[in-house]
């Protein structure tokens, strides 16, 4: 491992060293269309071995299709006789030195879940995939996977017991893949499939996922009624940002492999609880970890009565032979989440909100000392948030990304003494993925708002940024690519407003043209604007479109301080708003933009601006678009699902007293629709239970009724994302389409 890491140091000194500004403007030929923009690979999960490989995964669509399919993918560890050439990353404009990868498998559906583990022969990749991979994949050379291998799916199925191999054939199982001779090996015979899989530090365990069914269905409780379709519902959270109930629970399994790869039955270490790990609906496997020796597994739980009112969630140890769990967060109220063992096995990290169901509080960075089993905080005085805690090979340092200023960037804190200190720089969002054994680098997501995630590595000595994957660079050689601004305005209040401007590719502010401008309202509410690529709000592709794209870093996002994070909740329709209105204002001023083409759109609480903007600025603006938008605040309390969320940002049920009756009367944009006149774009989709379907429906018919031009874009498919390749496509199409109706 000293060789990987002396090697990317000689990787910062071979590579130029540049500032990674993106303001230049490439002469190519095309401009990023919708289509295109789905030809984009993307890349998944990644790992570092003990020897510094990086594999990865990396998405491509096929919107013919309507579906993706998945590659795995190997860096080498890069020796410094290839590191001489200077390359310039495009769109980043930042060192490159990508390889060739080596392609381990191609095209499969449904990979995920990619971590390195340890065997008796060397590190495996471990994954999970379709029990059939061994049939279906497609990998060249001498790393195809190998059906007519020992442990093939069929053969292996002839040896397992009361296994129905044909029901999980398409499910996902765990596999071990031996980069050095291709060899598949299937783990695991889960009728229902796992999720969530990860790899003991010894290499002699795995732990995964399995949804238990515990509860009765209808047809269940009456068995004389088989095609009886209902549900008897007694609680709350009966169904879940874009899914119901299905009457089961995701426990996490442990199971020992030995050395010739066989895995012992999968054992439950949460038998009986109706309670998820991890906690639905976004957590992964950084919500358990295994301890150093193996022997222990932190994970994460919500065990309260009212789930749908409470963030409280909170850490548990348990041995991996099963048995009692041992809380060490009681009295926490808010979220703890994502435990971290430390390498030496003294200390376990993890984040946590201090404020009882408040879901955007800071995360602060906890350290448990598992022999005095004493807690303490480390980030104290840090008025940022903190994300990924990682800790270095020596656990002596804990990295972690946060939002800064519009960007997300990469921290290193010293345990010891509490030091914080920053590493990465530059108008990115970085993400921590992991560090290199040899302590020299960390290995971390790089995006922006011209291009998609790459892999890269930050030197430690110098806090030098290299990329190191370039996935879609071919595709970048023929773009022309939009501009980056970053200007403040005054707010009504005096204090300043951080804004990205995105102009389009031929914009020049020595001539007498004149733009069309788009303000984008962010959602959340609290969610910075920062250097993201989006495949649905492509600032991006907004620009290449020709408009002139206004992002406002309101009251309310994260990157700026607590107090300006904290200034949404209660607020909705107040300064937040003001610091919309204030910074459009400000932009239009500018002679470059045309004052009458000013568009705002935006989704979730950006839906509700739009909304809200409607009805209270109804002559600034020439056109509208909602996605999923909260429009009437009463009936969206009655029909969300966690109302945690809406009992702190709108301080509880409308009915709570007089203060908060007039709180929802002022903020819902439903009692401003008298005001409308502004053509009108909302999307929707069915499946969206945070904004149910039904706000969209309310605000097309009360722009319908009052004859206000407008269309209703219903997915009964989608949620409150549009993930579906052609939907995506077809969304991209009709949001443009209105906006060339009415601004451009």
């Amino acid at each position: 491992m000293a060789y990987c890491s002396i090697g990317f140091r000689y990787l910062s000194l071979c590579v130029a060293a540049i500032s990674c500004f993106v303001f230049a403007e490439r002469a190519g030929a095309e401009r990023l269309t919708p289509e295109t923009m789905t030809e984009l690979g993307r890349i998944g999960d990644a790992a570092v071995s003990s020897d510094g490989r990086v594999a990865f995964l990396v998405t491509h669509y096929d919107v013919s299709e309507n579906t993706g399919t998945t590659s795995l993918h190997l860096l080498a560890p890069t020796p410094p006789e290839s590191l001489q050439a200077k390359v310039t990353a495009i769109g980043f404009d930042c060192p490159l030195a990508a390889q060739k990868t080596q392609t381990l498998l191609r095209n499969v559906k449904g990979l995920g879940n990619l971590s390195w583990m340890k065997r008796p022969t060397g590190e495996q990749l471990l994954f999970t995939a379709p029990g059939d991979l061994g049939q279906d994949s497609d990998a060249p050379g001498n790393t195809t996977a190998n059906p007519s291998h020992p442990t093939d799916a069929k053969k292996r199925a002839t040896d397992v017991a009361d296994k129905d191999v044909a029901s999980a054939a398409k499910k996902p199982q765990a596999w071990l893949l031996d980069p050095e001779t291709g060899e598949l090996n299937r783990l695991t015979y889960v009728d229902e499939g796992i999720a969530n899989l990860k790899p003991s530090p010894l290499g002699n365990a795995i732990a995964f996922t399995i949804r238990v069914k515990l509860d009765a269905t209808v047809n269940e409780l009456y068995p004389d009624l088989p095609k009886a379709n209902a549900r008897i519902i007694d609680g709350l959270l009966y169904r879940h940002w874009n899914q119901w109930h299905d009457y089961k629970y995701s426990h996490l399994h442990v199971a020992g492999l030995d050395q010739q790869g066989e895995l012992s039955e999968p054992r439950d270490l949460m038998p009986g609880m109706r309670a998820d790990c991890p906690l639905p609906p976004f957590g992964g496997s950084e919500q358990f970890d295994f301890s150093p020796d193996g022997k222990e597994i932190a994970l994460t739980l919500k065990l309260v009565n009212d789930p749908a009112q409470s963030t409280d969630s909170g850490i548990y140890l348990v041995s991996v032979e099963g048995g009692a769990l041992h809380h060490i967060t009681p009295g926490m109220p808010g979220y703890d989440m994502e435990p971290r063992y430390s390498p030496d096995g003294n200390f376990i990290a993890f984040h946590s909100m201090e404020r009882a169901s408040f879901e955007s509080d800071r995360n602060r960075i906890m350290l448990y000392d598992r022999s005095t089993r004493l807690l303490r905080e480390i980030t104290e005085g840090l008025d940022q948030t903190t994300h990924r805690a990682t800790w270095s090979p020596d656990s002596r340092q804990i990295f972690f990304h946060s939002e800064t200023r519009g960007t997300t960037q990469v921290y290193q804190i010293d345990v010891a003494g509490r030091q914080v200190k920053p590493i990465s720089s530059g108008r990115f969002d970085f993400a921590v993925v992991d560090t290199f054994a040899g302590g020299g680098a960390v290995l971390v997501r790089q995006q922006n708002m011209l291009r998609p995630t790459e892999l890269a590595v930050i030197d430690l000595d110098s806090s030098e940024l290299t990329t190191i994957t370039d996935v879609n660079g071919r595709a970048y050689t023929k773009l022309e690519l939009p501009r980056i601004e970053e200007r403040y305005f005054t707010a009504t209040d005096g204090k300043q407003i951080h804004n990205w401007i995105i102009l389009p590719p031929d914009y020049d502010a020595s001539t007498s043209r004149t733009w069309p401008m788009l303000t984008y309202c962010q959602g959340g509410p609290q969610g910075q604007i920062g250097q993201w690529f989006s495949y649905r709000w492509n600032f991006h592709l907004m620009a290449a479109k020709g408009y002139v794209v206004l992002a406002v870093n309101r009251r309310g996002l994260p990157g700026f301080g607590r107090q300006w994070n904290d200034q949404i909740s209660g607020d909705w329709g107040g300064q937040a708003m003001q610091d919309i209105l204030a910074s459009t204002d400000a932009m239009i001023a500018d002679p470059t933009i045309d004052r009458q083409r000013v568009a705002a759109v935006g989704a979730s609480f950006g839906g509700y601006t739009t909304y809200w903007l409607m009805g209270n600025s109804p002559d600034r603006f020439c056109a509208m678009i909602s996605h999923c938008g909260v429009f009437n605040l009463e009936s969206m309390y009655g029909s969300t699902e966690e109302l945690f969320f809406v009992n702190w940002d709108l301080g509880g049920p409308y009915w709570k007293n007089v203060e908060t009756a007039e709180r929802y009367e002022r903020f819902s944009p439903h009692r401003f629709v008298g005001n409308w006149r502004t053509p009108l774009l909302v999307i929707h989709g069915e499946q969206d239970f945070r904004v149910p379907v039904t706000q969209g429906m309310e605000a097309f018919t009360a722009a319908q009724v009052q004859g206000v031009p407008s269309r209703f874009l219903y997915f009964p498919e989608e949620g409150h994302w549009v993930l579906q390749p052609q939907n995506g496509v077809l969304w991209t199409r009709v949001f443009f389409d209105w906006l060339e109706r009415y601004c451009k």
